[in-house]
């Protein structure tokens, strides 16, 4: 860390934010000429590196999942190509276990050269929504191993001096089932680094490439010096928490642990993931370059006005297990390391809200993606289509202030919301509902945000399949300081013709899926912060006239009896000695309700007699959703930190 400012503060200051502008330049190329509706939707990132391939600069609206593994991309090609890289050189790879994410983030890199040196390097990343695979849309949750995920391209040269290498690039095209759109892909990720290396060459021409390179370096030292300094006046400690995998789909019941220590020491934050579990039977496994971007995602919230680049990872450190689910090796499967990474993230958040409580925020709502595949008939040539969806949920309710409603997820706020209508053009599927849900967000003093419900028809298609990568199915989007959870995940299918819909859970793969099925999926809300029965009631009654809440559960969550005036006008009333009394009652019988015999919970939902919502929120149980069947160990585990995170901050009945 260098320590003092090698350019003046404003050469310095427009170099920065130069170099950020450059990089959000690479994102608007993208936007304008990708192929995918998956990028379109913003499910791509960029870098800016130095020499030395460190990150200097990332956007303003790139997804945080990418943005702490591009440096570890670059510095492989580096290895790979280590003098033998020339002028419009530029190079692919995808391998997370070379500190990419999974094979669906495909990464283009270029050298940028000023007087014959390489002096930075410009790179691309997007998401494609088929690299090849057992599934389409290339996410099979039964896979053990990479084998059955898709195409693992490891460093090569894709385009040589400015020249297409078409047969590297239909060689990986041929192996998706999108080749067009890939090739096109192609050609906007590599014009994207090209306008990267025009502003970067602009800035040299105007300040000199000593200038420039010294600027790469000094925009890092000055946010490690920044970081470093926020640090070191905070108190030294240890902090620790665990979060959960649902399960392991070839393992027994019971949810996948995650435990993080984070210790501060000085100017320095190390999180040591010991205890953690090992890698599992599906691919729900992270390898060491996103587990490293986890940290640095959860980490950087608390410090939202610093630049993101390398200078921010030199102030902490990570302990990662060889071989547990945080630090996969080749060939264990990863494509679904998105599960780990979120519950790093939200795990970081916890830590440091105890550290910062003025930024504190609860758990937030688990990415989700749905994947569906086959041929569209409604065209005669029945070419294949690939739809590819996710959605918003609830963010968790913050010190203060209530969660934000229908959000992208933690995962990478950058993305957009899919449109249905462009949904409807590109695939034979008709979205019949999506709307914000009802009871969705975890109650607390300050609730958290609402998710969403979506439903969908599957219109003129054949061999179709379906496939859904989620998690919080039995991990519970979980509250803090008192505050509850949220609802379980999970999607629900009805065949064409039938009155009874399945429940297929949160975690499938290539199930059959006909003309006139229609299937329906919740995003959760997310977890409240604080006692719920410290809420306000007036801000009860707007929840329940934006349909946030709702009447019963106003009193069953929160303890406040309404009356209906005329709902339609919005019309509603506290019955405020009515509330006093149900607060007392709810505040007296709730820790033993925590406590009650777990089979007498799930006999009770069984017979009708409570839903999902009373099991989980008013006794901490935890359920196969579809039979109604007490999950014993996933059980235990669930109260065990539903009475650290809520149990423990009540006061006395």
């Amino acid at each position: 860390m260098a320590g003092a400012l090698p350019l003046d503060p404003v050469t310095f200051e427009v170099l920065k934010n130069s170099f950020i502008t450059s990089v959000d330049q690479m994102g608007e190329q993208v936007l304008r000429t990708c192929y995918s509706f998956v990028i379109y939707n913003r499910d791509f990132s960029s870098a800016l590196h130095d020499a030395n391939g460190e990150c200097a600069a990332q956007g303003n609206q790139d997804i945080a999942v990418h943005v702490g593994t591009l440096h570890f991309t670059c510095k492989d090609v580096m290895r790979h190509f280590e003098g033998d890289m020339h002028e419009g050189d530029v190079f692919a790879i995808n391998d997370p276990y070379a500190g990419g994410t999974h094979f669906s983030d495909v990464r283009l890199i270029r050298p940028i050269f000023a007087d014959g040196k390489i002096i930075a390097f410009s790179q691309s990343n997007g998401h494609w929504s088929d690299v090849g695979g057992s599934v389409p849309g290339s996410f099979d949750v039964a896979a053990r191993e990479m084998f059955r995920e898709g195409l693992r391209i490891t460093p090569v040269r894709l385009f040589d001096k400015n020249g297409l290498r078409k047969d590297v690039a239909h060689l990986i095209a041929s192996n998706t089932r999108d080749p067009a759109s890939i090739i096109g892909d192609i050609q906007a990720q590599a014009e994207a680094t090209a306008v990267c290396e025009r502003e970067i060459l602009r800035l040299v021409g105007k300040y000199g490439r000593d200038t420039v390179e010294t600027g790469l370096a000094a925009v890092q030292d000055y946010v490690e010096r920044s970081a470093r300094q926020r640090i070191a006046a905070l108190p030294d400690g240890e902090w620790e928490t665990v979060d959960f995998i649902d399960r392991d789909p070839a393992g027994g019941e019971g949810m996948i642990p995650i435990r993080i220590k984070m210790t501060i020491k000085g100017d320095r934050a190390i999180y040591d993931f010991t205890g953690s579990h090992p890698t599992i039977g599906s691919i729900y496994n992270s390898a060491f370059g996103a587990t490293f971007s986890a940290v640095a995602a959860g980490m950087k919230t608390f410090f939202p006005d610093l630049p993101l680049n390398s200078g921010f990872y030199r102030c902490f450190e990570i302990i990662a297990p060889e071989g547990s689910i945080v630090d996969a090796k080749w060939p264990i499967a990863v494509t679904g390391f998105l599960m780990p990474f979120e519950k790093i993230m939200n795990s970081i958040y916890e830590m440091w809200s105890k550290l910062m409580p003025e930024r504190a925020l609860a758990c937030a709502f688990n990415l989700e993606y749905l994947l569906t595949g086959g041929l569209d008939a409604r065209s005669s040539d029945k070419p294949i289509f690939m739809f590819y969806d996710w959605l918003p949920g609830g963010w968790g309710g913050r010190n203060g202030k209530d969660g934000s409603n229908v959000t992208t997820a933690c995962f990478g706020t950058g993305l957009m919301s899919q449109p249905v209508e462009g949904q409807e053009r590109a695939n034979p599927i008709l979205t019949t509902e999506c709307e914000i849900l009802k009871d969705s967000p975890g109650p607390g003093k300050w609730r958290g945000g609402a998710g969403v419900v979506k439903t969908s028809r599957m219109l003129q298609a054949e061999k179709t399949v379906i496939s859904y990568i989620c998690d919080r199915e039995r991990a519970i989007v979980w509250g803090i300081e008192g505050g509850l959870p949220s609802m379980p995940h999970g999607l629900t299918l009805k065949r064409a013709g039938s009155t009874a819909e399945e429940r297929l859970g949160s975690i499938f793969s290539d199930v059959p899926i006909g003309e006139g099925d229609t299937f329906s999926r919740p995003t959760a809300g997310g977890g409240g912060f604080g006692d719920p029965l410290e809420r306000d009631p007036n801000l009860v009654i707007e929840d329940i006239k934006d349909d946030y809440v709702s009447v019963e559960r106003a009193a069953k969550d929160y303890g406040v009896v309404v009356h209906t005036i005329d709902a339609e006008l919005c019309n509603y009333e506290v019955d405020k000695v009515a509330t006093e009394a149900l607060r007392a009652k709810i505040r007296s019988e709730r820790v033993a309700n925590v406590r009650l015999d777990p089979e007498l919970v799930a006999q009770r939902y069984r017979s009708g007699a409570i839903d999902a919502l009373d099991a989980i929120r008013k006794h901490a149980v935890i359920l196969d959703w579809g039979t109604g069947a007490l999950l014993p160990e996933s059980t235990r585990q669930f109260r065990e930190v539903f009475e650290r995170r809520s149990v423990a901050t009540w006061k006395a009945g």
